[in-house]
């Protein structure tokens, strides 16, 4: 009689982790990945690059595309795709470290603005809407021109900028979030045990709010980016020979008749990133149950 094998059963986290990937959305899949050739060409990058992002002599200046050079070769013959390389780890630093800390403000503003209210939140909320109410961009070049030229280019400043443009905006919701869950019953415990607003917001509000400023959060990554090279385009941001990918379209637009590769290089790759944050963001909305307006920066 022939013995009867069972077959192995799954691994409980591999059922888990398929369960989780079929109820996700396209768009999220596709943005994560997208996100992941970035994150994994930012880490590794600098190692694999063929050339130095300042390395001159990589070939003949403004040779157009090859195999050797996919992005072509700029007037001072250096490789576009090897500076490409190199700038994504700065490009994808500065957008986060400036929206992380513009989330880390705003959320506390605006979670404590809906909290406390009253004249707090009258004065507050006035000041928050004439920020908001400037263009980001323009905003952002006020900051730049505010701080001097003797910090012109710092990575601190691009940063503090971003952070700058976007606490506002996210503490309006954050605020909305905190009106809201100021009215729930475990609030009004953690009130009546006579507990500060602080604490309240620590406790109460913040991790209750974690949805609403995750999906926040997202939103304002997926345009940090174009604001970080909008700043380096218009030099207003890191200084040459830096591989900032808005800054080497600046440096190579004299050139798009010429040689346009130069250009469609750090501009494509610029665009892939904000789709693939965008798509992301768009698919975390729906995991969480938020809906987010991909046009509001």
């Amino acid at each position: 009689m022939a013995a009867i094998t069972a077959e192995p059963a799954p691994k409980p986290r591999r059922r888990r982790l398929g369960a989780f990937l079929r109820r996700t959305p396209m768009s999220f899949r596709i943005g994560a990945f997208i996100l992941l050739v970035h994150l994994v060409v930012a880490v590794t990058g600098p190692f694999w690059a063929p050339y130095g992002f300042a390395q001159m002599g990589a070939g003949i200046p403004l040779s157009g595309m090859s195999w050797a050079h996919p992005f072509g070769i700029d007037q001072l013959s250096r490789d576009i795709f090897s500076r490409v390389v190199h700038g994504s780890h700065i490009v994808i630093l500065l957008s986060l470290s400036g929206t992380a800390l513009g989330l880390v403000v705003g959320a506390i503003v605006g979670l404590l603005s809906g909290y406390i209210g009253g004249w707090f939140d009258d004065i507050l909320q006035r000041f928050i809407e004439a920020l908001i109410s400037i263009p980001f961009l323009v905003l952002a070049l006020l900051a730049m021109a505010a701080a001097g030229p003797e910090v012109a280019g710092n990575p601190v400043l691009v940063v503090l900028v971003v952070a700058l443009v976007y606490a506002p905006r996210i503490a309006r919701m954050a605020r909305a979030a905190a009106i809201d869950i100021a009215t729930r019953d475990y609030v009004t415990v953690a009130r009546l045990r006579g507990e500060s607003p602080w604490s309240v917001m620590r406790r109460e509000l913040l991790p209750n709010a974690t949805s609403v400023l995750l999906v926040e959060f997202a939103l304002r990554a997926g345009y940090a980016p174009v604001l970080v090279g909008s700043l380096g385009f218009l030099g207003f941001g890191l200084r040459p020979p830096t591989p900032e990918w808005g800054l080497m379209i600046s440096e190579n637009r004299a050139l798009l008749m010429v040689s346009p590769v130069t250009v469609l290089g750090p501009g494509l790759t610029l665009a892939s990133l904000v789709v693939g944050l965008n798509l992301f963001t768009e698919g975390l909305a729906r995991i969480l149950g938020r809906s987010v307006r991909l046009g509001d920066r």
